[in-house]
């Protein structure tokens, strides 16, 4: 008897080891593997309905998992939106932190960090948060010394020996090398974050690049109504589509990895992109094609899959999430403004599911050096159910940029306005520098004369009114501006009610103050153009 109590006894604590060792499985702490590319609007992925870009890779992750139809990014700029992700405030929160090419200060401590210091091995390759200037040397002691989206594996790069690029414009960095590095040498058998950074599909692109990958003009069903359609403009959008593809093939090929040594599944997988897409009326503005982002999720361990979910999320939202995700404290960061969507990504339902998500906020103030005295275009915007509220709190100035530069040149003239030489051809970087140099912009400036031209040039370059309300649902292009209309005032002044709610708390300075322009005297480390001082100004 006491033998087979014996043998008993060793079963089930041979039962309860098992029993542990496979709780302990289940609880393993998931690895996060976040794609970011650079420039995409909301609409240009083949999960979205985009005919004319190929995104398998997207689309596996937003048909599998979880795909979010309204993620608005932080800022319609690369610096401030990605400032508002890894801190979960919004940019007008952190200061020169949160600003185009500004210092980025130690205090503003990124979730990334707080990774580190829970558990996880982190790494990114490619662009991380930036541009921002980091610690130089030693008497920069305020500043951040490393890149606030993690320490950079990316020291492979393409050689002629296996240079399969599909254009020029394509970044020379091999980041699925650099991923694979990264899990083979650095990793270890702890969980990881790893931020995947594409500087695609950011300009400049190689011209006609389209035609080399098999594309047609006519596989773009519906030109933005916001610019012409003609080939030039068609050909822009196919040459910014090959880009797109770029990306999504090395977030495939990381996929694919994932798979190969069992980690897919146990890896929540996020894809988005910093602001809208680089083109006039789009990226460096706060209408759709401008701030609403391609989102999506896949974690089938945790999040159940094969979702549409309408639930309005942003920038300052994504810290708080992935910390929670992973049991992270947010000790040690700025007081976090953004409110964790992780309810969203365990639930089974579909569409709208948290009442309480009723809004979401995005701005800017400073993007390229575009203005008198490296001024910004200051904007607040909200989006809440159907509607867009823009409010342009500097109109007076040029949104897409002055129209002239005075840089004096080497043969002691000035560059002449809109950028055009004595043959009307646009001279390069020279006129509206907030909209990166491309052709659709030159096309725009250089048939400035033609009356069918000049209405897209005005929506794209041509001063603003101070308030812009835009029914998206119907006008997703933003071009029918219903600010004073009587039938939907109602719905204004909540907008706007809200939204001066919101930044009083969130202590935007430009309206608490003390000093409202405060943006526009923080110091800029890329180059500096000079122009005009406005008339207005005087």
């Amino acid at each position: 008897m006491f033998k087979n109590t014996a043998l008993l006894l060793i079963m089930l604590i041979s039962l309860s080891f098992m029993a542990f060792e496979k709780s302990t499985k289940e609880q393993k702490p998931p690895n996060i593997l976040f794609a970011i590319s650079d420039d995409q609007s909301y609409f240009h992925t083949g999960f979205a309905g985009a005919t004319f870009v190929n995104t398998p890779a997207f689309d596996k992750i937003a048909s599998e998992g979880i795909y979010f139809t309204n993620c608005y990014a932080g800022s319609p700029g690369c610096a401030p939106s990605r400032s508002a992700l890894v801190t979960g405030r919004h940019h007008w929160q952190n200061e020169q932190s949160g600003q185009h090419a500004s210092s980025w200060m130690a205090k503003h401590v990124p979730f990334i960090d707080l990774l580190d210091n829970n558990g996880y091995v982190t790494g990114r390759t490619g662009k991380g948060v930036g541009p921002f200037q980091y610690a130089r040397n030693e008497k920069d002691s305020l500043w951040r010394r490393t890149d606030a989206g993690g320490l950079s594996y990316s020291e492979i790069d393409y050689t002629t020996e296996n240079d399969d690029r599909f254009s020029t414009g394509i970044r020379n960095l091999n980041y699925y090398e650099n991923f694979e590095y990264f899990m083979k040498n650095v990793r270890g058998e702890k969980p990881f974050f790893f931020w995947y950074g594409g500087s695609e599909p950011h300009r400049k692109y190689e011209k006609g690049s389209w035609k080399r990958m098999g594309k047609q003009l006519s596989d773009i069903k519906e030109v933005p109504a916001f610019l012409p359609d003609n080939d030039e403009i068609r050909g822009d959008l196919l040459d910014y589509a090959v880009e797109i593809e770029w990306f999504d093939l090395h977030l495939q090929k990381m996929l694919t990895y994932l798979e190969r040594i069992g980690e897919l599944d146990n890896t929540i997988v996020i894809v988005t992109a910093d602001n809208g897409m680089p083109f006039p009326r789009a990226k460096a503005n706060s209408f759709e094609y401008g701030v609403h982002v391609p989102f999506a999720v896949r974690y089938p361990a945790a999040f159940p899959g094969k979702r549409i979910v309408e639930d309005l999320i942003g920038f300052a939202d994504i810290a708080p999430t992935i910390l929670e995700m992973t049991n992270t404290s947010p000790e040690g960061m700025m007081p976090i403004t953004g409110k964790s969507f992780l309810n969203l990504l365990r639930s089974s339902k579909q569409g709208k599911i948290d009442k309480n998500r009723d809004f979401v906020l995005a701005g800017r103030e400073r993007h390229s050096s575009s203005r008198y005295e490296n001024w910004g275009y200051p904007q607040r915007m909200i989006r809440s159910n159907d509607y867009i509220y823009i409010w342009n709190m500097e109109s007076r100035r040029w949104p897409a940029g002055a129209p002239q530069r005075s840089d004096q040149r080497e043969d002691g003239s000035y560059w002449p306005l809109y950028g055009l030489d004595e043959k009307g051809n646009y001279i390069p970087d020279a006129a509206f520098t907030d909209i990166d140099d491309c052709p659709s912009k030159t096309f725009l400036i250089e048939n400035y004369k033609d009356p069918e031209i000049a209405k897209y040039l005005e929506l794209s370059f041509g001063k603003r009114p101070e308030f812009e309300l835009y029914n998206i649902v119907k006008d997703p292009n933003c071009l029918n501006n219903l600010h004073g209309k009587e039938d939907i005032r109602a719905i204004e002044t909540k907008l706007m009610t809200t939204l001066i709610s919101e930044l009083k708390r969130s202590n935007d300075p430009r309206v608490t103050g003390p000093d409202p322009g405060v943006f526009d005297s923080y110091l800029r480390y890329s180059p500096i153009r000079t122009f005009p001082k406005p008339e207005w100004a005087n």
